[in-house]
């Protein structure tokens, strides 16, 4: 089975959409797409019926309602529904998982509880944005992030982390535990800003490794149907 990912032209790069109950990095600089497009992807669960949790590590529930609700990929109505449950990481539900820095905390409790907690509601599709501030709560811990994304990929849950890596050639530990790695590109060429996005591996899938154009639109990240960019 295949989740799509609500971002128009992408599934086709990946052989109809990521394969389910399996974790994925979504990588890039800043401002190159990588919240869009994972919000594009909760939006899309809660569109089918899904169950979604969006754990930010830095933003507030209105604060991202704020940004994504210039799109009309309709992030901001499955906020509002019963589908997608949104964990601010500094709010009080969020300090119950992680505690506050600079506290003494209990590593394999939020392993468990994050866990447990998808398991126990069924959850089809999660969003960590960020790693970079999930190893700052996790006092940045190599063996507790390990621990942390191999639980993560035993669960039902389709995940994808976001990960602010500005080198493709550079990889941490998320990307090779990951079953698949996606890199949004954002560089300056013939005087202006280019975008595009590269499936740098999808484990078990067919796909197009080339860099392909990507735009924002009035409905989000669109996939560009010309060629491949040349970077």
């Amino acid at each position: 089975m295949r989740a799509s990912s609500g971002v128009p032209g992408f599934d086709a790069l990946v052989d109809g959409g990521f394969p389910e109950n399996r974790l994925y990095v979504v990588s890039g600089p800043p401002g190159s797409g990588k919240t869009t497009f994972c919000s594009q992807f909760a939006a899309q669960g809660a569109r089918n019926g899904e169950d979604v949790l969006y754990v930010s590590m830095h933003e507030t529930k209105e604060g991202i309602r704020r940004d994504m609700g210039g799109y009309d990929f309709g992030f901001d109505r499955a906020l509002d529904s019963d589908r997608i449950t949104f964990l601010d990481s500094f709010s009080s539900d969020g300090r119950r998982f992680f505690g506050l820095p600079g506290e003494r905390r209990d590593h394999s409790g939020v392993t468990n509880r994050l866990t447990g907690f998808i398991n126990s509601r069924d959850i089809d599709r999660v969003v960590f944005d960020s790693t970079m501030l999930l190893r700052f709560l996790l006092d940045d811990d190599e063996d507790t992030m390990i621990q942390l994304l191999s639980s993560l990929k035993r669960t039902d849950a389709t995940t994808l982390l976001i990960s602010e890596m500005t080198d493709p050639s550079a990889y941490s530990e998320e990307h090779y535990l990951a079953h698949g790695v996606v890199f949004m590109h954002n560089y300056l060429e013939d005087g202006g800003m280019q975008r595009g996005i590269q499936v740098l591996k999808m484990r078990g899938t067919d796909v197009d490794t080339d860099i392909q154009g990507i735009e924002f639109t009035d409905g989000g990240l669109r996939v560009g149907s010309a060629a491949t960019v040349s970077h």
